[in-house]
């Protein structure tokens, strides 16, 4: 499957923020700038959404039917403004320009990696996507939510996939050919929303947007 798909180690919550809605540093777009024309349209449109979504799940029931078994999206959980606000270009750029960062194919198998500052990154790499390009790189911001898709497989289900072909080359050359019952669990999750899957899960991402994330590994 797609290169950034990986088992993971701890449990996972995934939660994206909403950095940016158009470019040119206006107040309340985080100065990231506007998608590019170069965004395959496949890429764009959520086909189907395959993953649970609840707003008022209990611990009890989180316990009970997703915590070791299957993910959900949780909803309603934060608006994620203080995380807006400290994920701006000008502070990321002010607060990390200088870290050096590995760019590969966004997969834990990949052969070929890169290291570079993150300005450089910020500033040359951060591209509408490419399916041959390091980094996954992803489009610009064009709307308030900067979504982003996952599919993910159980332990169990290994997927096929290059080391160090993108997630999109995926999506665009093996996707169309899986039957349904080869698809992955998928979904575009939305700013704000917080992914949960259990340890060991498969899973690839693509930005459909300029995103920022935070991962939280849970034991």
């Amino acid at each position: 499957m797609a290169p950034r798909l990986r088992p993971l180690l701890l449990l996972a919550l995934w939660t994206l923020a909403a950095p940016a809605r158009l470019g040119g540093g206006e107040a309340g777009d985080g100065g990231w700038q506007r998608r590019g024309p170069g965004t395959p349209s496949a890429a764009v449109a959520e086909e189907r959404c395959t993953v649970e979504r609840r707003a008022d799940l209990t611990y009890a029931e989180f316990v009970q039917h997703y915590a070791f078994s299957r993910p959900v999206i949780l909803q309603g959980l934060t608006d994620n403004s203080r995380f807006r606000t400290l994920c701006s270009r000008e502070r990321l750029l002010a607060s990390f320009g200088n870290s050096v960062v590995r760019l590969s194919t966004a997969n834990t198998y990949s052969y070929q990696k890169v290291d570079l500052p993150f300005q450089d990154y910020v500033e040359q790499l951060l591209h509408p996507q490419d399916p041959t390009s390091l980094g996954n790189g992803a489009p610009a911001v064009t709307s308030p939510l900067p979504p982003q898709r996952w599919f993910l497989y159980p332990p169990e289900e290994t997927p096929e996939f290059h080391p160090n072909k993108t997630t999109l080359a995926w999506l665009q050359d093996t996707y169309p050919a899986l039957a349904l019952s080869e698809r992955p669990l998928e979904c575009t999750i939305q700013a704000g929303e917080v992914l949960y899957f259990p340890d060991r899960w498969w899973h690839a991402t693509l930005n459909l947007d300029t995103s920022v994330f935070i991962s939280t590994f849970l034991s």
